[in-house]
């Protein structure tokens, strides 16, 4: 945070090169010093120190200009120029003038001193006071405080706050001031319209808590998702298929969310969301389109169309845990899953082979899952071309009956 104090203390390292003003504040400035000057050949040799690079560092105080200019001996001078700052009254009065001109203010935040202050803020013939430290103080100002003098135009060029800030204001207290000014400004000029418009006492308001009639029952959740607009078959539209999949799946996460206060698709993955889309389409009888679909989602999670087609059937079958007991083998504990094996037995099922969560018999095969679900499956003979088939059920039987 930039205090008050800070605010109202600036060095330069460096100061923009030459040593003539560019601008007409810059040149009104150095006018002010060479007018009390009676010799132009110090104001020459300043000049030349002012190019040659001889003003270090200067500093900028309410007041002052200070800088230390290196002359002909080894150790360089203090010199500083004087300028009175100006008194709260005179500093309000340009505030106020400031904030009601607006081109006036745009000048100066484009850095850039307005004509209309420039009275207030330059100094007049004799107003600005040289001071050095060197031995040459007979005629005032001598080449050291002209060099300054010079050095002070170029910066005052490029930074007018310079100019303010002798003058008594930092740039940062000053804008914040210009800012409050102008939005009074600001709200003095604003009509009062509210005598334009009726309104009523936020206390009567407040006070109607009583008789007011009961809000209408919600209306009710409609039974199913409806069905998306068509799409025509523009070649320069998106394809009809994704949109009408797109608004389908929008509405359907709609109802659920209305009915449920759930969204059924949080927490899916990429490749879950995917075999969640794929699963509203049988891979038997695929259309064009649909096809079309399956290979895009495929392409997109990085897995062949067969893979897609796979877990989408066993989306169909039980949704997220039906997908995990297809794609993720584990060991369940001791209790359902060794009761299982002598049921399917006695049952006339054949011996089914453990291994991890799954039972298998030639081309049938059960999958228990997280959930305590058993999940079927069948293959092809002699192939390990596993699909999900038929419906779960906390029963083994049962699910490979379905």
């Amino acid at each position: 945070m930039i205090t008050a104090r800070d605010d109202r203390r600036r060095t330069f390292e460096t100061v923009p090169a030459g040593a003539q003003a560019a601008s007409w504040w810059g040149r009104a400035w150095v006018s002010a010093l060479e007018a009390v000057s009676r010799d132009p050949a110090r104001l020459a040799r300043g000049g030349a120190y002012a190019s040659e690079g001889h003003v270090q560092a200067v500093t900028v105080t309410p007041g002052r200009i200070v800088a230390y200019v290196r002359g002909s001996r080894a150790r360089p001078y203090r010199t500083e120029l004087a300028l009175s700052p100006l008194s709260d009254t005179e500093w309000s009065e340009l505030l106020e003038a400031l904030a009601g001109d607006p081109t006036a203010l745009a000048s100066l935040l484009e850095r850039e001193v307005p004509q209309s202050l420039a009275q207030r803020l330059l100094p007049g013939a004799g107003e600005l006071v040289p001071r050095c430290s060197c031995p040459d103080t007979a005629r005032p100002p001598c080449k050291h405080a002209a060099a300054l003098c010079y050095r002070a135009a170029r910066l005052i060029d490029e930074e007018p706050f310079v100019l303010l800030l002798l003058r008594g204001r930092g740039e940062r207290e000053l804008l914040d001031e210009l800012t409050r000014r102008n939005a009074a400004h600001a709200a003095r000029e604003q009509p009062d319209t509210a005598s334009d418009f009726p309104g009523v006492p936020a206390r009567a308001v407040l006070a109607r808590t009583t008789g007011l009639p009961p809000l209408p029952a919600p209306l009710a959740a409609p039974a199913a998702a409806g069905l998306p607009p068509a799409y025509p078959a523009d070649p320069a539209a998106p394809d009809p298929l994704a949109l009408d999949q797109l608004a389908t799946d929008a509405a359907a996460r709609a109802l659920a969310q209305l009915t449920t206060a759930e969204d059924p698709i949080a927490g899916l993955t990429l490749w879950q969301d995917a075999v969640r889309l794929a699963s509203a389409h049988h891979t038997a009888g695929l259309t064009g389109a649909a096809r079309t679909l399956y290979r895009d989602l495929a392409r997109a999670t990085g897995r062949t169309t067969t893979d897609l087609a796979r877990a989408a059937a066993a989306w169909r079958q039980g949704g997220r845990p039906a997908l995990a007991a297809l794609e993720e083998p584990w060991d369940p504990p001791a209790g359902p899953f060794d009761r299982a094996r002598p049921a399917l037995l006695a049952a006339s099922q054949g011996a089914f082979r453990p291994e991890h969560n799954r039972l298998t018999a030639h081309t049938r095969q059960l999958r228990l899952g997280r959930d305590g679900l058993w999940y079927a499956y069948e293959s092809r003979p002699d192939t390990e071309d596993w699909w999900p088939t038929g419906k779960p059920s906390p029963d083994p039987l049962t699910a490979l009956r379905h």
